[in-house]
């Protein structure tokens, strides 16, 4: 990928449409597999909420300690120049779609402009066309209301919350990270734990349905966290506490449970044999946050600012039986409208509904081919 200049980069991700729509090669030709096919990866995406770059012990945290995260990183082929928007839904919208937040229609987390255009297909549309089930578990911020709900935008298993966080919905909704109520398909139900645990929980306990039923999945686990407010159990934060402020603690506590819940996940994939055809995708949604200051490994900026310490984050990408490059740090420049084009690559899906995305497949890169 050719290096590109600092102003042409901000036009990319700032402008409006400066991308060209371009197609992945499997979007030319048939997919490689039938839609039968039990060769077909299984795809998890995480993305957490608010996690900067500097937020990972594997990343340089001279504080923070992130054994899982920092494994899986040992496992991942890394992108090292990969950026996203400097918020969250602009993000997840780009995400989704592949396409500019600017032109998918979601470039703001409010005032009406956080919708994706109806006649733009999301990836759980086009992995459900291609014969995946879908889930998403976690924070969606894409519309809570007809037809912007997950459930309308090609999402088959859901538990969500409304608005931006957990918080965000006073009154009738409970507004707890604990013991809270969350919209399971569309009905409002009760769960039990910490809302991280209970997020992980149900999309292990889907996966493995999936696995059991020999279907392959697609499952986006955006978690809420570590967003604020910083609330945590107790056993998380306490490593913490007096060795950085309160706020901190309780920050880098709630990326410590991120932390166990990626070990959970990685079991379970062991466990139902699912690991070695399984793509699994961890970054963040924005840089660091605004709410604590914490370590931005050198970075200046911070959520909601143009700098590099606002939109560039980390991206691992493992797939142990996929065939890529070696495990390593890949220093060419990306941006989440890649993340779609690429798994429509690796996985051979079709593209019925005519998808067309701003961003490019990693396909090639992700082999060492290019």
């Amino acid at each position: 990928m050719a290096n590109i200049h600092r102003r042409d980069f901000l036009k990319k991700i700032g402008g409006a449409g400066a991308a060209a729509a371009v197609l992945p090669r499997s979007l030319q030709r048939p997919a490689a597999a039938d839609a039968g096919s039990q060769a077909r990866p299984n795809v998890i995406l995480v993305l957490t909420d608010d996690q900067g770059y500097g937020d990972l012990s594997c990343l340089g945290n001279p504080i923070l300690k992130t054994s899982n995260i920092d494994r899986l990183h040992g496992q991942s082929v890394r992108l090292t120049d990969f950026h996203v928007c400097p918020m969250c839904t602009p993000t997840r919208s780009q995400l989704m779609t592949g396409i500019h937040c600017l032109q998918n229609g979601a470039y703001i987390v409010c005032s009406g402009h956080g919708f994706i255009r109806r006649d733009i297909p999301t990836a759980a549309d086009i992995f459900a066309d291609n014969g995946y089930k879908t889930g998403l578990f976690g924070k969606w911020h894409l519309g809570d209301n007809y037809p912007y709900r997950p459930q309308d935008r090609g999402f088959q298993e859901t538990v969500t919350f409304r608005q931006w966080g957990i918080v965000s919905a006073q009154s009738y909704w409970d507004s707890d990270y604990f013991d809270d109520k969350y919209i399971h398909n569309g009905k409002l139900e009760q769960y039990k734990g910490y809302c991280t645990d209970v997020f992980f929980d149900e999309a292990m306990k889907w996966m493995r349905s999936c696995a059991e039923k020999k279907e392959p999945f697609f499952c986006y686990l955006p978690t809420n966290t570590p967003h604020g407010p910083l609330w945590v159990p107790e056993k998380y934060a306490q490593p913490y506490q007096g060795k950085v402020g309160p706020g901190v603690a309780n920050f880098f506590g709630m990326i410590a449970n991120i932390d166990d819940n990626m070990d959970r996940l990685d079991k379970m994939l062991k466990e139902t044999g699912l690991y070695d055809n399984t793509i699994l995708i961890f970054m963040t949604d924005n840089g660091g946050t605004t709410g604590v200051k914490t370590y931005n490994a050198g970075m200046r900026g911070r959520k909601t600012e143009y700098y590099d310490g606002g939109h560039r984050v980390p991206c691992f990408i493992r797939w142990p039986g996929g065939g890529l490059r070696k495990p390593g740090d890949v220093d060419d420049l990306a941006q989440n409208q890649d993340i779609l084009p690429t798994l429509i690559d690796l996985c051979g899906l079709r593209n019925p509904r005519g998808a067309r995305f701003d961003g490019v497949s990693l396909a090639p890169l992700l082999r060492g081919k290019s």
